[in-house]
């Protein structure tokens, strides 16, 4: 199992987000160029978290994005449920089914009126991770951040977004 990039991509930037002061946005161009990361790429996955309500868009000369609900209502799992889709992880394609030894025309009950162990497993698993990833909120993220990167560091970096804003215009 991968999650693609763009849940790395997402997870930073809303991070970012989180640190500006109410009412300013950033924009796609200033996220891309601090985290050095593709504008292209970003901004497919803007356009998801956007259709998700994670981040909304706000037009004009001032405009960019900020988060469309507090960081505590925001958790991993709805960042990897935007970005990759809300399909399963895990796909059972029923293969215990195609065994040689069975007639595929009168399949035994075990086949059919229960349910595949390992697709059970899988399930409870994937269960789990999203319960855990449910726990964890860009709030709880930038509490975490916070008390590991030195103040004035978080303070440039909010002064490093509204400076680009400034030369943009």
């Amino acid at each position: 199992m991968q999650f693609s990039i763009g849940i790395e991509y997402a997870l930073h930037c809303l991070l970012h987000l989180c640190s500006l002061p109410s009412e300013k946005t950033v924009g796609i161009k200033e996220l891309a160029a601090y985290q050095g990361v593709s504008e292209t790429y970003l901004s497919k996955v803007f356009t998801k978290l956007g259709k998700a309500g994670i981040v909304h868009s706000v037009p004009g000369v001032n405009g960019g994005y900020e988060l469309g609900r507090s960081p505590e209502n925001i958790s991993f799992w709805d960042v990897i449920e935007a970005v990759e889709g809300k399909k399963s992880l895990f796909q059972c394609a029923e293969i215990r089914q195609n065994e040689v030894l069975l007639d595929k025309d009168n399949l035994p009950e075990a086949y059919t009126g229960c349910p595949c162990l390992i697709k059970v497993v899988m399930t409870e698993a994937e269960e789990q991770m999203s319960r855990y990833l449910r726990g964890k909120t860009l709030a709880w993220l930038h509490g975490q951040v916070k008390s590991k990167i030195p103040e004035d560091y978080m303070n440039e970096t909010v002064q490093w977004f509204s400076e680009s804003k400034a030369r943009k215009r």
